[in-house]
């Protein structure tokens, strides 16, 4: 995935665009309100599977979230597998949260002092009402514990919102219209939430960002590391448009397209709006079964629909003709947003009358009856949908969706293409409300003192001490490597740290290009690197000596079997002088055979100590 230059994007929207940016860190410790210990299961077969349905309560205001209650519209069942090595009687909600994690809470207050964030003076937890299943009791435990602060970059300063600790989410296994299925082994695990201000210019902006705090987070050594650990979700807006929270993205190459993507997305939809003003567009509110239409049809869709005792519901947009096939995003055309917003509603889509509706085998006749049935003229459109007879919900949401002649405030999912679609509304202040169950917690001087005793480098005395050890291209490089931990602890080995450096981030590279797993890693390297401080092997033979470790096959899990299976001890004393005198001494030729075996340095002694 390219990354902008900065600059590189240009646009009318571009310098008015607001950006904003959340990120999630899981921290590596135990669960936020239980014990249970950070232990993701993988292929295991659950101990105990539970089943419920979640519904909306009101706020304090005594108002209701409208995204909770689309979710709860959509009548799900939730399922969860419940491990017992990961999970208690917390995660399935059927005992209160303990305290807080005291650990957890250290970790994100030392996070919140490394971003010049100011504490605050006690820690209130709240319940934010979530109920699309991902966590057993229908809310999502956070609580903010610093305020302010900010991020230094190549266009200023970014300033902290705020930073907050809460419950990771179950994990999804799988989903269909009526029920979805999470694994509770991630739920509870501690996640740290860094909030930026809009401050954000541009794509290429949004990534130095991301990565800053990223290194920032990784430097503290106390963030658990590897894939789904770490997300951030995107704020964007842009004049004329409104704020549209991108929920999800894990890849940071991703955040300029997703930028640039959703920039021209709002630009689109400003567009349309504005077209459908003009033309007094407008959705009809009324609802047509049109079954009786494909009672012969030969739509392989329709039929499916119609053996399962589904109906075809249609809808007419008086003026919308050539407007659902608009594109607004790559492959995405405004039909999508209708269709996402059907979707919400339990269906699979919608056919619109911008498509090629050949490609549903829908027949000239059934679409000319359609549109005498809905009265659609040649400036009018028309949506269809296949589903049970009773169900209004999807066609109102379309007609919701359709009469919201602007940019609608959503949240949106991301996609592994830089387009995003529809998930819910933006959630409001009626989400939240306070955590009884759990006391308030007061952030003494005595704790910042014991945090600020404790914690680790700063990101910049790290860059400072990396530069002092490798080259500058390396010292950055192990900076942002997921591996700047474990480089660290092979520090203790004592090998050149330039050995240990272009280990982690060339060889390793190249051996899973090959298609070589390391399993143990950390493991194998502190036994290579200890064997190779006795002088046992050259360096050159690392990659070799991995590729033999990394195989089950005949007990090469040892460096020392290793090295006996590939012939790659290293030769030195009267060996060494034997095939120097052999080749003549002619360094190219000696090394050209034996690079694996022979250390060029001790060869070059040989040869000087001859002259």
């Amino acid at each position: 995935m390219a990354i902008f230059k900065r600059g590189e994007y240009r646009d009318d929207h571009m310098d008015k665009v607001k950006i904003g940016i959340e990120v999630h860190q899981q921290l590596n410790t135990n669960k936020l309100f239980c014990s249970c210990p950070y232990r993701l299961i993988g292929k295991e077969a659950p101990d105990l599977i539970i089943q419920r349905r979640l519904h909306p309560v009101f706020s304090e205001l005594g108002e209701v979230d409208e995204a909770s209650m689309i979710e709860y519209k959509k009548d799900r069942v939730f399922e969860y597998q419940v491990f017992h090595t990961s999970n208690c009687l917390v995660e399935i909600d059927e005992e209160p949260p303990h305290r807080i994690n005291q650990e957890a809470l250290d970790i994100a207050l030392e996070i919140a002092i490394q971003l010049r964030s100011k504490p605050i003076e006690e820690v209130h937890v709240m319940r934010k009402t979530v109920i699309d299943g991902s966590n057993t009791s229908g809310f999502q435990r956070t609580a903010i514990v610093a305020l302010g602060g900010y991020v230094d970059s190549s266009n200023g300063k970014v300033g902290i919102t705020q930073i907050a600790v809460e419950e990771e989410s179950a994990g999804i296994v799988s989903a269909d219209e009526n029920k979805v299925t999470y694994k509770l082994d991630r739920l509870g695990i501690p996640l740290v939430e860094i909030t930026t201000e809009p401050e954000i210019k541009d794509g290429a902006h949004l990534y130095e960002v991301a990565e800053k705090i990223g290194m920032i987070l990784r430097a503290t050594g106390r963030v658990a590391r590897g894939l789904g650990t770490i997300r951030q979700d995107v704020n964007i807006s842009i004049e004329g448009g409104t704020r549209v929270e991108i929920k999800g993205a894990q890849d940071l190459k991703l955040l300029p397209l997703l930028v640039d993507t959703e920039v021209k997305r709002q630009k689109a939809l400003i567009a349309i709006s504005e077209e459908l003003k003009k033309k007094n567009a407008k959705p009809s509110n009324t609802q047509k079964d049109l079954t009786k239409i494909f009672s012969s049809t030969n739509s392989k869709i329709i039929q499916n629909g119609l053996k399962n005792n589904q109906a075809v519901l249609g809808l007419k947009l008086e003026g919308y003709a050539g407007i659902l096939g608009r594109e607004i995003q790559p492959g995405k055309r405004y039909g999508t947003e209708l269709s996402d917003y059907a979707k919400s509603g339990g269906v699979k889509g919608i056919i619109h009358s911008d498509e090629d509706l050949s490609k549903y085998q829908i027949s000239n006749d059934e679409t000319n009856s359609v549109k005498k049935e809905l009265g659609v003229s040649n400036k009018d459109a028309f949506v269809l949908i296949v589903a049970k007879p009773d169900n209004r919900a999807a066609l109102e949401n379309v007609i919701k969706r359709a009469s919201m002649l602007r940019v609608p405030e959503e949240t949106r999912r991301t996609n592994e293409d830089g387009t995003t679609n529809y998930m819910r509304p933006l959630p409001g202040k009626a989400r939240l409300y306070p955590e009884t169950d759990v006391p308030a917690i007061a952030i003494t001087k005595d704790m910042l003192k014991r945090i600020n005793s404790g914690k680790a480098e700063s990101l910049e005395d790290k860059r400072k001490k990396l530069e002092e050890l490798l080259n500058k291209e390396f010292a950055e490089k192990i900076l942002k490597s997921k591996y700047l931990k474990l480089f660290e602890k092979l520090l203790e080995t004592n090998v050149e740290p330039m050995i240990i450096a272009t280990t982690l981030e060339n060889t390793l590279v190249s051996l899973r290009r090959e298609g070589f797993g390391i399993a143990d890693l950390e493991k194998m390297l502190l036994e290579i690197f200890q064997v190779y401080k006795q002088g046992k092997f050259v360096k050159s033979a690392i990659p070799e000596i991995l590729k033999l470790m990394s195989k089950d096959e005949d007990n090469t899990k040892t460096v020392e079997n290793a090295l006996e299976k590939g012939n790659l001890y290293r030769i030195r004393g009267k060996e060494l002088k034997k095939i120097a005198e052999e080749f003549n001494y002619d360094v190219q030729k000696i090394m050209q055979k034996y690079r694996l075996q022979i250390d060029v340095a001790d060869l070059q002694k040989l040869i000087n100590e001859r002259k």
